[in-house]
């Protein structure tokens, strides 16, 4: 939806291990599959028997990569990473694979989610006298490695994840192995495909139905996964800590036509409408979605309800990620670019507009707005998940607690401002029934965290205030 509404997508990793073809063109489909987790920032990095190459830029992958480029990539094992910048800002010398040279060995890494002892392990890093080249956390990962690097890399891997707290899938490349690992918490995902002879890791199981790849099983929470030309090993952390993987996967991250721990994603949200829609009934005309974020949920309220849906809101396709911003003086121009209302099917219609999420309120409010001026006769607003309440230190760039509009208003009030007849959230109870794990983490919405963190953190921890 419009820029600032949203909670921004974290990043996507992706890894392959071949034995007998380049795994170029696979790491560059399927960062492709991942664009929606990040646009800021592409790279990929293949080990071509002697070293890694790596080549990395500012925007998407269609706009950093092309034919010539990618002919100086080959090689049988690689990573690749899309990034959102959740810790240290857009720039170029942010962007990932992170490529390193140490002990006489190569190794490339690229990390999704956010260390919330990050500040901390930087001090310390840099009081040994290490220099960083970066502003990111994912960098502490790489110093942390080659400081702990005694006797062998899979004893490095154990003593760093001793030593990171926060959220973490990474995919590692070294002279001859592919490594993935996810945090303790499981709260950002990874999951291992296979194709032939050839290994993948991804941050979603999408990309590899993009490249005809099969879906093995996720990473699971603390384990270090090895792919070699052995094949697949793994060694886990033992760990007392609880599995919470992020709900905000299911509700808006992820690609619809992703399996994250054994649940489909669109199945989740068409529950998630289901349970809306017994939670919070309306006598109403025509069931709307926000395009694309809130389709599954509507279909799954329309479902349960027996309300007709109808695409009242039809969105511009060709709306790149920059256009040029409106005037002041007609603020309704942003959402209109992106968004119109389809006036002949919404007229003199009760609606019930469905969107996953709220958070600062000001697209919503012009959505139904835009509805009213359309020609409905009531505005019905309906969310599929619970009001987002508290900042994300975990990987996802939520806007401080004073933007979220559910921090500071009731329900009451946020329908008021948004200029809707009623406005309803999905409880907690029914999220978590809705997406059928046995534990997840709902901070955003409860302040639960899986961990204690230290609150008011900047996104921009090491840049100069």
């Amino acid at each position: 939806m419009g820029n600032g509404e949203k909670l921004k997508e974290e990043c996507g990793v992706f890894g392959a291990f071949s034995l007998s073809t380049s795994v170029t063109s696979y790491i560059y489909y399927g960062l492709q599959a991942l664009q929606h987790r990040g646009q800021e920032s592409s790279g990929i990095a293949i080990y071509d028997g002697e070293k890694i190459n790596c080549i990395k830029g500012l925007g998407l992958v269609s706009e950093v990569f092309n034919k010539e480029n990618l002919k100086t990539l080959e090689g049988k094992m690689g990573i690749g990473h899309v990034r959102y910048s959740t810790t240290g800002s857009n720039n170029i010398i942010n962007a990932q694979p992170l490529v390193a040279n140490f002990k006489n060995k190569y190794m490339a890494l690229a990390h999704n989610g956010n260390l919330i002892n990050a500040e901390e392990l930087r001090c310390l890093l840099e009081e040994d006298g290490r220099i960083f080249q970066t502003t990111t956390d994912s960098e502490i990962i790489l110093h942390l490695i080659a400081k702990n690097f005694q006797e062998n890399l899979i004893g490095a891997l154990l003593e760093t994840m001793k030593q990171i707290k926060g959220s973490y899938a990474l995919v590692i490349l070294t002279d001859n192995k592919l490594i993935g690992i996810r945090d303790v918490n499981s709260i950002r995902p990874l999951c291992i495909g296979k194709k032939d002879d050839t290994y993948f890791l991804s941050s979603e199981s999408c990309a590899f139905d993009v490249i005809g790849a099969e879906l093995i099983r996720d990473v699971e929470a603390g384990e270090i996964v090895i792919i070699d030309e052995k094949g697949i090993d793994s060694v886990k952390l033992e760990v007392k800590e609880k599995k919470k993987p992020c709900v905000f996967e299911y509700i808006y991250f992820a690609r619809p036509d992703s399996v994250i721990d054994g649940k489909s994603v669109y199945f989740t949200r068409l529950e998630m409408g289901k349970r809306l829609a017994e939670e919070a009934p309306v006598d109403a005309d025509l069931v709307v979605p926000v395009p694309d974020s809130g389709i599954a949920a509507a279909r799954g309220y329309s479902l349960k309800t027996g309300i007709p849906m109808g695409e009242g809101l039809i969105k511009n396709k060709y709306i790149g990620r920059t256009f040029i911003a409106p005037d002041q003086r007609d603020r309704e121009t942003g959402v209109r670019i992106k968004l119109n209302v389809l006036k002949e099917l919404v007229q003199g219609k009760r609606i019930v507009l469905i969107d996953d999420s709220i958070v600062r309120g000001t697209t919503m409010k012009r959505l139904v707005s835009l509805l009213k001026n359309g020609g409905a006769k009531e505005v019905h607003v309906r969310i599929s998940s619970p009001p987002v309440k508290y900042s994300c230190y975990f990987g996802i760039d939520t806007p401080t607690k004073k933007e979220l509009i559910a921090a500071r208003m009731s329900v009451e009030e946020m329908c008021k401002l948004i200029g809707a007849d009623s406005l309803q959230f999905l409880s907690i109870e029914g999220l978590i029934k809705s997406v059928g794990l046995k534990s997840i983490c709902t901070g955003c919405f409860d302040g639960n965290y899986p961990m204690y963190v230290p609150k008011e953190r900047s996104k921009y921890l090491f840049e100069k205030k």
